[in-house]
């Protein structure tokens, strides 16, 4: 064979082997199989949120048409009797302590089981200078004679306990329920556990601040023999009535005397 034939045979060999379609040109890669550790992302699984419900209150009595037997509206003798709500109160407290030992007189103070604890030295000094205690529910609760049994029996309980803690062996001889919302189921549940349902039989209206000189009138011409008047030494700003007993105290000892509830 010639030599420059035995060169083409040569080349066509050497193309055959390497499969070069074009020169220069590399061949494709295959492409690589999926990782067998990769795996589809999960679905997030979303999950319900918890449904928080308000437990509902506790259902109320009706409100009663007309006031229990069973009230004590009358002093139980000539005298008048004065209480004094709500307290007691490190800022008009003493000064009604100061008016009635002035005058040698006594009266019966209502107290909140709430201001007891925070103010137990006056609860002390109210008994100690010879004045009567009653139990005026634990925070003033207007709604307390509509609720359960069992509710009402743990709020007088629980403040005779905050009485008793700051004076150990005094009588608590009275309730009176905030804002005379009382029901027949209070009164029978307070005389179970001792305490005499007290109102009242004049309402100066001492609570809704009005001037001294108002207060001076409406107790006045309300007044008799044996009238139970129902006064405030706390649950807000009492200056007027402050202003108003300084008067008062002597001119309704003078006519009636002043004695306490029985």
């Amino acid at each position: 064979m010639r030599p420059r034939a035995l060169s083409v045979l040569a080349l066509g060999l050497v193309l055959l082997v390497t499969g070069c379609g074009e020169a220069g040109k590399s061949p494709e890669k295959a492409a690589a199989p999926p990782s067998a550790s990769a795996s589809p992302s999960p679905t997030p699984v979303t999950k319900p949120s918890p449904t928080h419900t308000t437990p509902a209150k506790p259902k109320l009595r009706p409100v009663p048409k007309k006031l229990p037997a069973g009230l004590h509206r009358a002093s139980g003798s000539g005298g008048v009797a004065l209480t004094f709500d709500d307290g007691p109160d490190p800022r008009y407290t003493p000064q009604i302590l100061a008016q009635l030992r002035a005058a040698r007189v006594k009266a019966t103070f209502c107290v909140v089981g709430q201001q007891a604890k925070r103010y137990p030295e006056l609860v002390a000094r109210i008994v100690r200078e010879g004045h009567q205690l009653c139990n005026h529910s634990w925070h003033h609760d207007v709604n307390l004679g509509r609720r359960s049994a069992a509710e009402i029996r743990s709020d007088l309980e629980r403040t005779n306990e905050a009485i008793h803690a700051a004076a150990p062996k005094a009588p608590i001889t009275w309730f009176r329920q905030p804002g005379g919302r009382w029901t027949a189921e209070e009164v029978t549940i307070a005389r179970q556990m001792g305490l005499r349902p007290l109102h009242w039989s004049v309402d100066p209206q001492d609570w809704d601040h009005p001037p001294a000189k108002t207060i001076i009138k409406r107790v006045k011409g309300a007044t008799r023999h044996g009238s139970v008047v129902l006064m405030h030494d706390a649950g807000g700003d009492r200056a007027q009535t402050m202003a108003a007993c300084r008067h008062l105290i002597p001119d309704l000892k003078r006519r009636f005397g002043i004695a306490l509830p029985r």
